[in-house]
């Protein structure tokens, strides 16, 4: 049985050296031809897909907008950008983006759903359903039916949740909220349609309801004492621990606490 041939030292280390200069070749190769591939004008970002709930944003808007913002191709895009890009536009509140091979990306949209104009009236600041303050043109908004809301910023989506308690709270009693203000101090005072104005005083939604059912019980048995009917009312003060004062057209009083136990 013959013995297997031992190449020497040498002639092993050329062929090691050869086949790594080739394998070394052959990445250069594949990483120069990936470079030009990523460079390529034909992976370029051309074309926006959009999708989703929108109705004060239009393809060419977004294009114009969000396109010169975006840097990179179809493999090389930050898609993380990308959709903070798009969420920098007024009326957007989310975006889900992704690529389209081999130059385009879908981008799927939500709006925000005003519901109460915020802080001051006509200035283009809005709420949204989930309590987001946000700022838009004022002459896209139907404004006429919606509130407007106001306080610290960071206490939003509080009062927006104070208004929704507020809300079906006084329609028993025929009144509609034209405007809710918490205080700085944390107060809650309500301007109603009619133009009377109730001061509701701190509190949580509980406390803030327990003075109201005490004022609703004992309104119309005040308002008669002196000729006038709950239509009468001017202002009501619920700040007080023992009662509330009253004004009506041509009356100002304050209840007593006997009557709060009515």
């Amino acid at each position: 049985m013959k013995k297997p041939l031992v190449l020497p030292m040498d002639v092993r280390l050329m062929q090691w050296t050869s086949l790594t200069l080739f394998v070394l070749a052959f990445l250069l190769c594949m990483a120069s031809a990936i470079g030009w591939l990523f460079r390529h004008p034909a992976f370029s970002i051309q074309g926006i897909t959009v999708k989703g709930n929108v109705t004060h944003s239009n393809v060419v808007t977004l294009r114009a907008n969000v396109l010169p913002q975006l840097s990179g191709n179809f493999f090389t895009l930050n898609l993380l950008q990308a959709r903070q890009a798009f969420e920098q536009i007024p009326w957007i509140r989310s975006a889900f983006v992704r690529r389209e091979f081999p130059n385009r990306l879908s981008v799927t949209l939500d709006e925000f759903s005003p519901v109460a104009q915020w802080s001051v009236e006509g200035d283009g600041k809005f709420l949204s359903a989930e309590g987001t303050v946000f700022e838009v043109n004022a002459d896209e908004v139907e404004t006429e039916s919606l509130p407007l809301l106001k306080g610290p910023e960071s206490q939003a989506k509080t009062v927006l949740e104070m208004y929704q308690f507020l809300k079906p709270l006084l329609a028993k009693m025929d009144m509609r909220i034209d405007k809710l203000e918490l205080s700085q101090r944390g107060s809650w005072s309500v301007h109603l349609e009619s133009g009377s104005t109730l001061e509701l005083g701190h509190g949580s939604q509980q406390e803030v309801g327990e003075r109201l059912q005490i004022f609703f019980k004992t309104l119309t048995q005040v308002s008669s004492r002196y000729g006038r009917t709950a239509t009468s009312l001017l202002s009501a003060d619920l700040r007080y621990e023992n009662g509330y004062a009253l004004r009506l057209r041509g009356v100002s009083t304050v209840v007593p606490e006997s009557l709060k136990k009515l």
